[in-house]
């Protein structure tokens, strides 16, 4: 009977470190699982700036690097509201032509407002469907999401049809907005002359001023204080959006 009872009690302990184990594997498998959910936006952005390298010729290369050099030493990443700032209320027209206002958007939770160039931008493109792909994630929190654009209504609509994107897409016409923001720059002659002989920048904006907005990202809190700003003069990167949910996170 001893004989038995050893050996029932040592079969109850490899069941018992057997179990363990397996809640072990399953927990580190988990994590796992939600680690490797989340791919990085600028993964797919660095993909495209890779083959940009390898395609394009050193003229083009060094007129964008001006270009990107000439934001820099204008100071407008220094100039454009950052955290702890207040952010203007305006009213914008969407790509179907209604009135849509900030600080009504406001008034139902916080606000992910972020620029884009244009339609005819593939960085912008590739982070509009990423930001609609995180589109729930954002209403978790109860936020809205918001990109403004220089691209007159019509074009802006294409935009939006062509990325199937369900939030709004407000025409900046004439970068009054992204003024009272201080996210516009002046494009350098060569990188403005580039644009027009390529897609013919003037007609998607209807704006001769050789102006664009940068690819700013901010989150704005029910008061209307930005308490996230991404800002970077170069066009190829963008806000992650892990860090505006993580920036969301802390208005809960």
């Amino acid at each position: 009977m001893k004989y038995l009872f050893l050996i029932a009690t040592v079969l109850i302990l490899i069941s018992c470190e057997s179990q363990e184990n397996e809640t072990q594997n399953v927990r580190e498998n988990t994590e796992m699982v939600e680690k490797s959910e989340y791919t990085p936006l600028s993964e797919k952005l660095n993909e495209r700036k890779s083959n940009f390298e390898k395609k394009a010729d050193d003229e083009v290369k060094r007129i964008y690097a001006e270009g990107i050099q000439a934001i820099i030493d204008a100071g407008v990443l220094d100039n454009a509201l950052n955290v702890g700032d207040k952010a203007p209320n305006f009213t914008l027209k969407n790509a179907a032509g209604a009135d849509i206002s900030l600080y009504d958007r406001l008034d139902e939770g916080p606000v992910v407002l972020v620029w884009y160039r244009g339609g005819w931008c593939p960085y912008c493109n590739i982070t509009l469907q990423r930001l609609q792909s995180e589109l729930p994630n954002f209403e978790k929190h109860n936020a809205s999401l918001i990109a403004l654009t220089p691209e007159v209504p019509d074009s802006s609509l294409s935009t939006t049809e062509k990325n199937d994107l369900q939030f709004d897409v407000l025409s900046d016409v004439g970068h009054k907005v992204s003024e009272e923001y201080g996210v516009v720059f002046q494009l350098t002659d060569e990188v403005a002359a580039r644009y027009e002989k390529s897609f013919g920048l003037t007609e998607y904006n209807n704006d001769d001023s050789k102006k664009l907005p940068l690819a700013a990202t901010y989150v704005i809190d029910t008061n209307g204080i930005i308490t996230y700003a991404f800002l970077d003069a170069d066009y190829r990167n963008r806000a992650e959006p892990k860090d505006i949910i993580e920036a969301l996170e802390k208005l809960d």
